[in-house]
């Protein structure tokens, strides 16, 4: 099959991890396949065929559901509930220049399960040109480790824990699964007399590390990435308070992981510079999409070239903490130096199809 526009496959299926083997190419002529599953999670990033080439490639997807073992469920926002992330069906979305011979989905339960935990600069986006590291890392990925995304705009991490998502985390996590945590940007929000990022912040980010360990899983604290923020000097400086402080700090104390993304985007947008690092970002002139009838500029949430630069920083970071799971790293990984980014320019993402465009409900 193959189509001038972008085309989506979805089953129904159980909760848990399934193993993808697609066919691709062209007997007629060359094509460039991209893949992606449930909410623009990327899998496959231009695969080239030849003229009567087939070409099989494998990849991980996790399907999730909202029920937690003991008969609670997660508390999903009202915009969670039209998301693929969550509607009980596996979706693949298979964008334009796509030529597939063949589909092949098992159910899998040998996979090391890296779970997620974050906001809106982690999760799943639904909608262009919003986008984020989360739902591009898989695509760094072999079989062997499945990304499962729990990140929901809006989130801190006591709204984390009060919607259930690390409750849901907890009930299906294995012995050597991992949980990646990157909040502070909406906790430097929360005002009350308990909290503050060596307050509330520091005692949550404790908690999850703490459960995570007694499951037998492995916790690894993520600093916030860094806002578009350049000072007068022309230099990204710390718009998050005491926030990524408190995490390396807590990182330390509770001798886990530590990938310092905050520092690392830091870098990134220096390199860019002031006024390149809006192509890394969601800055686009009125009516670039569909409904969007007024100029987008967004600081904080990152375009498809951004979160996929950002994803490779996490990457770096995998590596250079020596974690078990980097020896499941794709063998083509691109070299990455966040000193060094890729250039916008040469970077291509098909866009999915969407109807309208809507701000993301907070970070």
């Amino acid at each position: 099959m193959k189509s001038d526009k972008p085309f989506y496959f979805s089953v129904a299926v159980p909760e848990g991890n399934y193993k993808i083997t697609v066919t691709l190419g062209d007997p007629k002529g060359p094509a460039l396949s991209t893949v992606k599953a449930e909410s623009r999670r990327l899998m496959l990033e231009n695969v080239k065929t030849s003229a009567g080439q087939s070409l099989a490639k494998t990849f991980i997807v996790n399907v999730k559901d909202k029920h937690i073992a003991d008969g609670q469920l997660v508390s999903l926002k009202p915009r969670e509930l039209t998301k693929l992330d969550w509607d009980d069906k596996l979706t693949l979305e298979f964008d334009h220049q796509t030529a597939l011979q063949a589909l092949e989905i098992t159910k899998v339960e040998d996979q090391v399960t890296v779970f997620l935990a974050g906001n809106s600069t982690v999760v799943n986006q639904d909608d262009e040109p919003w986008a984020s590291w989360g739902q591009m890392i898989p695509r760094f990925f072999k079989p062997g480790v499945a990304i499962a995304n729990h990140a929901e705009s809006g989130l801190t991490l006591g709204s984390f824990l009060g919607s259930k998502r690390l409750a849901k985390i907890l009930s299906v996590m294995k012995p050597g699964d991992y949980l990646f945590i990157e909040f502070g940007h909406n906790d430097q929000k929360d005002k009350g007399p308990n909290d503050g990022a060596y307050k509330s912040y520091t005692e949550r980010l404790k908690t999850f590390i703490s459960k995570v360990k007694k499951k037998g899983g492995i916790p690894v604290v993520v600093t916030s990435t860094s806002r578009r923020s350049f000072g007068p000097e022309g230099k990204i400086i710390n718009s998050l308070g005491d926030f990524p402080a408190a995490a390396r700090k807590v990182a330390a104390a509770e001798q886990v992981a530590l990938i310092d993304l905050n520092a690392m985007t830091s870098t990134l947008f220096n390199a860019l510079g002031e006024e390149a690092s809006k192509k890394a970002f969601v800055h686009y002139p009125a009516n670039s999409y569909p409904g969007q009838d007024k100029a987008l500029a967004d600081n904080t949430h990152f375009n498809p070239y951004g979160a996929y630069e950002i994803a490779q920083c996490v990457i770096l970071g995998i590596k250079e903490q020596q974690l078990g799971i980097a020896k499941y790293l794709v063998d083509d990984l691109p070299k990455f130096d966040p000193a060094k980014p890729d250039n916008p320019a040469n970077w291509h993402w098909p866009e999915s199809p969407k109807s309208s465009v809507v701000k993301p409900d907070g970070n």
